[in-house]
């Protein structure tokens, strides 16, 4: 199971070098965890750059993937990664949801490079 992080499906979807990278990434549909933080995310830069259209297109993206609600167990194990890792809220209930499912995380955010569970995809070589 995999959860793919709101900055790896934006970069997906622009195209950029390292959105290619994350596309060959990409699980099988059954095989995808999408928190709702995520869908929220993406449905708030879609409507920002492509117009009110385009949440559309997140909703069907979540077509056929497993959608985790923001449950108590998920909330209460975020705010403990929130402390422990230093993550924002949003990015803590995603690292939790990964956590809840067994799933790894796909990001382009640094902040998660080094956390066990994650499979990091820079968006910039360095």
């Amino acid at each position: 199971m995999r959860v793919v992080d709101t900055s790896a499906w934006i970069e997906a979807l622009r195209g950029s070098p390292a959105g290619v990278r994350v596309r060959a990434e990409l699980p099988d549909f059954d095989q995808w965890v999408i928190p709702t933080i995520v869908l929220f995310e993406l449905a708030k830069w879609a409507v920002r750059e492509k117009g009110e259209d385009a949440a559309d297109t997140v909703e069907a993206y979540a077509d056929n993937r497993v959608v985790a609600d923001l449950d108590t167990a998920v909330a209460l194990s975020a705010a403990d990664l929130s402390t422990r890792h230093k993550l924002a809220a949003a990015d803590a209930i995603v690292y939790a949801t990964a956590q809840a499912h067994g799933a790894d995380v796909l990001t382009c955010d640094r902040h998660f490079a080094t956390l066990p569970g994650v499979h990091f995809i820079p968006k910039h070589d360095a």
